[in-house]
């Protein structure tokens, strides 16, 4: 019998986690099936995924009904039903999260603070601290967006104790300044003579995205050779800096206190370029202590036809290269990622409105 494509990762240092949680996944038994068959590690959620969720099932209607009579907020009503579901998910995870010798280095379950809050540092680590404590599961990780407001309320949530997924990251300086937030919060810690090994966290980096802006610009310089592989590029890069940071001297001071790295994580790994193949993220990024979390079309994908090998560290030359090319063609990546992450703040806003006026119509319906 072929061994699980998708559980073969696994073996080569990478952990998958599902990008997608709604009730039936969970309640159906499928989510177990996905943990058992194809060794998924963790699970992330974001506001698209929840209004998806909500809007498109009557699971939750009960709840909405039950949060409605007891007068909390549209905002309230949504954060209790993720709540819920995110201490459920947690529930089924914490017998990997307790595994093996380095206990927390999976398992892990993501909630995303509202996305009104990503310019606001206060709001953002106020209710980073309110989920954290609602969820009161220590194998679930609050998401902060990694922008330049987010950064203090990374670094102040971590110096709290609580796991933190840094999310929408798209630039190499950007995830530099995260590390810098992550490791500054451990530091933090230890000088109150507080565990730090206790706390675990991600840096997730995005990746499609980067493709579906960068390609046409590659287009009309006449750099078409060049599409589609600037996000892997990228990654690349990123990967070189954690290796980097992460065994200085700096971090080994904290790791001897029992410390774990902040892991780098692909994210947005479905390919959205139909001529590209539809595994070609998840292939291109396989590395040693690394994350990888898709969407369940891509697991499937994966699963069907995906090819397993240690890809991260490979062509890092080439990597190198095509950075500076672009470089030259006047293609300013900082730039590029400051667009994308206001488009991703916006992507985010939008289902979050979406799914808030979604609860408005059902309470003015059940008071009808």
């Amino acid at each position: 019998m072929q061994t699980n494509r998708v559980k073969q990762i696994h073996e080569l240092g990478q952990s998958i986690w599902l990008d997608f949680i709604d009730r039936k996944l969970i309640r159906s038994g499928t989510l177990q099936k996905l943990i058992d068959e194809d060794g998924i590690r963790g699970i992330t959620s974001n506001p698209a995924i929840f209004e998806k969720a909500i809007t498109g099932s009557e699971d939750y209607d009960d709840d909405i009904s039950r949060l409605a009579q007891e007068q909390k907020s549209n905002d309230d009503i949504f954060y209790g039903l993720a709540v819920s579901d995110i201490q459920c998910a947690a529930d089924l995870f914490k017998p990997l999260y307790n595994e093996g010798k380095v206990k927390g280095a999976d398992g892990y379950v993501s909630l995303e603070v509202s996305p009104r809050l990503a310019r606001d540092t206060d709001g953002s680590f106020k209710q980073a601290g309110e989920l954290w404590k609602a969820v009161n599961r220590e194998n679930v990780m609050i998401k902060i967006p990694g922008t330049a407001e987010g950064l203090p309320a990374i670094r102040k949530a971590i110096s709290e104790g609580i796991n933190i997924n840094v999310t929408l990251l798209f630039g190499l300086q950007r995830y530099e300044e995260v590390t810098e937030a992550y490791i500054s919060g451990l530091e933090d810690r230890a000088k109150n003579n507080l565990p730090v090994d206790t706390i675990a966290s991600v840096a997730s980096f995005f990746l499609s995205r980067i493709d579906v802006l960068v390609d046409p610009m590659l287009k009309k310089k006449g750099l078409n050779d060049d599409t589609g592989k600037v996000a892997i590029a990228s990654a690349k890069k990123a990967y070189e800096i954690y290796k980097r940071i992460f065994s200085s001297d700096r971090f080994k001071k904290l790791e001897e206190k029992g410390a774990k790295p902040q892991r780098v994580l692909w994210a947005s790994t479905s390919s959205k370029d139909p001529s590209f193949k539809d595994t070609m993220y998840v292939e291109a990024l396989i590395g040693d202590k690394t994350v990888d979390t898709i969407p369940m079309e891509t697991l499937e994908a994966f699963r069907d036809h995906g090819v397993t090998a240690n890809t991260l560290e490979n062509e890092l030359d080439k990597a190198t290269e095509l950075l500076q090319r672009i470089k030259k063609a006047d293609i300013d990546m900082k730039q590029v990622s400051q667009q994308l992450e206001n488009e991703g703040i916006e992507k985010f806003n939008q289902p979050y409105d979406k799914l808030l006026a979604a609860i408005e119509k059902q309470k003015e319906a059940m008071h009808a």
